[in-house]
């Protein structure tokens, strides 16, 4: 009987950071640090996410990779009651 040699093959290691100056598909301006995305709703979308900026001026939804960015004049504190984190915009956002 002929012996079969067992040759190890190693996947090839990923680039550290594949997309490094890629923008993200869609920018959109929010004036509150919490915002909700689903990816426009519909068949298309995504399920609903609520998204935290916390002490950042934007957060990026990690379903989509839309980034929402805190309007200039609005990183004061927030009322629950002017921006209680709902849609905002014409597109629900």
């Amino acid at each position: 009987m002929a012996r079969k040699s067992k040759v190890k093959v190693e996947p090839a290691p990923a680039p550290a950071n594949p997309t490094p100056d890629t923008p993200p598909p869609e920018v959109i301006v929010v004036r509150s640090r919490r915002v909700a995305c689903d990816g426009v709703g519909g068949a298309l979308g995504h399920p609903r996410v609520w998204l935290e900026m916390g002490e950042a001026n934007f957060v990026e939804c990690s379903y989509c990779d839309r980034r929402f960015v805190l309007e200039a004049g609005q990183e004061g504190l927030e009322s629950e009651l002017l921006a209680p984190g709902v849609y905002e915009g014409s597109h629900g956002h």
